[in-house]
């Protein structure tokens, strides 16, 4: 599977990735089959993706390099449109998980590069100078994983104002904060939710006064103990599980990064904080972060972007979401993760929207396209024309609760616990770790 660097811009299969394409360096030609790109091709669209190879949010970023990989062969011959064939190039980025270096990427693909579409599932980030200079500059951006709230409000706008050329697709926040409770109500706590947040922009969503969920545990009689911010480098929450235990905490939530998980997890296991339930945004995307825990880990609930037992198909290669994560267990021995599904479906909707432009050589006819997309995807139904947040689609999302397996492939497995905004059957029920422990 191939490997990214930061600083290249050369694709091997084994070695650094930036290029996939038409213009890929002799040493990328001896690492792939010989027909990458049809050379009678006379036009070519470039895509540019600015992934999360390195820094905190590399686990996000860690299945690119695999998806990408398949994309490109699926692309190797040119894409048809309107009865025209395009060669493909694909430009990748390393942002780093950085808001500089993001914008750093994004302007040396809008300008050195002139991408027809640039695309990455590092809405955060990307929601700051990399989407005001595409905008600006007329380039078509698509960008995920960050709640759409965060990627609107985060940039000044409004639900009934869109932006001119960056479109987004994601949960909503408002639909996590009402799953969370919805789960929590079927159990019995002391209704006192304990949270923790990172300081990013997702986080601070999360923990608005007015829209985030202090709201929802207001309407459901939930009183929180928040906890305030964190600095993305803390690696010391002592003081923040001190005022957990004082509080009386049964309930966890907030939102942070698996690496903060872990180092606040396991501290609060050395001071004795043991809440009825865990249900935070962010590190249990992964099943990575549950064995670092080993048996700390059982029973961690979450938000359900994507999971292979949802009913949903590519429109890309027609998998199933099942045999999507199949082929990837497969071919790298890893358990899939949730940003598997995101990052193919971010592919769906890119191609998707060339393919539905009338001249894809048209920044403002993929512009177009995007605003009245709709498409099936591995991740479910994804509508930018019907929403009613311009430039967005609103992902559907169910909830999950992370259990020890007894004879399984993998120590972890993710069973869907509520149906949240999907129409999709909860496969169990939610279980307070008391009883997991016992």
């Amino acid at each position: 599977m191939p490997k990214y660097d930061k600083t290249t811009t050369q694709l091997t299969r084994r070695g650094a990735l930036a290029r996939i394409g038409g213009a890929i360096t002799a040493g990328a030609i001896a690492q792939f089959p010989a027909p990458l790109v049809a050379r009678a091709e006379t036009r070519s669209l470039k895509i540019g993706m600015l992934a999360s190879i390195s820094g905190l949010r590399s686990d996000f970023g860690a299945v690119d390099s695999w998806v990408i990989e398949r994309v490109q062969k699926s692309v190797a011959n040119g894409v048809d449109i309107g009865g025209t064939k395009y060669a493909v190039e694909i430009i990748v980025k390393d942002n780093q998980s950085d808001p500089n270096q993001t914008a750093v990427a994004a302007r040396d693909l809008i300008l050195r590069e002139k991408c027809d579409l640039i695309l990455t599932d590092d809405g955060d980030n990307a929601s700051g100078a990399a989407a005001e200079l595409a905008d600006a500059r007329g380039v078509p951006m698509i960008s995920t994983l960050s709640p759409w709230e965060a990627w609107v409000f985060g940039r000044h706008g409004a639900p009934d104002k869109g932006f001119p050329f960056t479109f987004h697709y994601c949960i909503g926040a408002g639909d996590v904060f009402k799953l969370y409770t919805d789960m929590w109500n079927g159990l019995q706590t002391n209704k006192k939710v304990g949270t923790i947040y990172m300081d990013s922009a997702a986080a601070r969503g999360f923990a608005d006064p007015q829209h985030g969920l202090p709201v929802l545990l207001q309407k459901n009689g939930y009183t929180e103990v928040n906890t305030g911010f964190f600095q993305l480098n803390n690696d010391d929450f002592t003081n923040q599980i001190a005022e957990l235990i004082s509080g009386d905490v049964g309930i966890l939530s907030g939102s942070c990064y698996p690496n903060h998980f872990a180092t606040f997890w396991n501290q609060a296991a050395q001071n004795g904080f043991q809440p009825e339930v865990v249900t935070v945004a962010g590190p249990f995307l992964f099943p990575s972060a549950l064995e670092g825990l080993g048996d700390l880990g059982d029973g961690m609930s979450t938000e359900v972007l994507w999971n292979p037992a949802l009913p949903y198909k590519s429109s890309m290669t027609g998998q199933s979401a099942r045999e999507l994560a199949d082929e990837f267990e497969q071919d790298t021995g890893g358990q899939w993760t949730q940003p598997l599904g995101i990052s193919h479906s971010l592919w769906e909707v890119g191609f998707a929207a060339l393919k539905g432009a009338a001249d894809p050589k048209d920044n403002k006819s993929i512009r177009d396209s995007i605003a009245s997309l709709k498409v099936d995807t591995v991740v479910g139904p994804l509508d930018f024309a019907g929403s009613p947040v311009k430039n967005v689609a609103i992902q559907k999302l169910v909830g999950g609760q992370w259990r020890k397996t007894k004879d399984g492939k993998f120590p972890f497995e993710l069973v869907i616990v509520n149906a949240g905004t999907s129409d999709v059957t909860p496969t169990a029920e939610l279980v307070p770790l008391s009883k997991i422990r016992s």
